[in-house]
């Protein structure tokens, strides 16, 4: 499972033009489920997005979680992110999951960050969306289950 972790001042994601979701203050996560995932890589990535560190102390210094500040979570699905773009021009995205495998996948760990009592808005998965955010920082995160990168 890999998450692109994007700190933001806020973001929004619409589908067709009507808002989907939206938050002010928080993390933007665009969630890619791979072949093969499994309940221990969606926990892995679902917690390291509750409690990885990204959020300045008043010593300007990254050590607060999304938790300690009261932020919020907007997460969309994002299957390119299983894109191998080591051969050719053309990404392959045979490493992505199957579509109903990603779908059971990407709404748990929707429901997952929800029972960690953090907030959280999504976007639609399978739609074609439009997301706009401002970065705040900017900081953005790279995280892997199979710790890839």
């Amino acid at each position: 499972m890999r998450a692109v972790v994007q700190r933001v001042a806020s973001a929004q994601v619409s589908v067709e033009g009507r808002v989907v979701g939206h938050i002010a203050r928080g993390l933007l996560v665009f969630l890619g489920v791979d072949r093969g995932d499994t309940a221990e890589d969606l926990d892995y990535v679902a917690g390291k997005v509750r409690d990885i560190r990204i959020f300045t102390d008043e010593e300007g210094k990254m050590n607060r979680s999304v938790r300690d500040v009261g932020a919020e979570v907007l997460i969309i699905s994002q299957f390119t992110l299983s894109a191998d773009c080591r051969r050719g021009r053309r990404p392959s995205f045979d490493n992505a999951a199957p579509l109903e495998v990603a779908r059971s996948m990407y709404e748990t760990f929707v429901e997952t960050l929800k029972a960690m009592e953090l907030p959280v808005q999504t976007g639609e998965f399978r739609a074609m969306m439009q997301v706009e955010l401002i970065n705040d920082g900017p900081v953005t995160i790279l995280l892997d289950s199979r710790k890839n990168f």
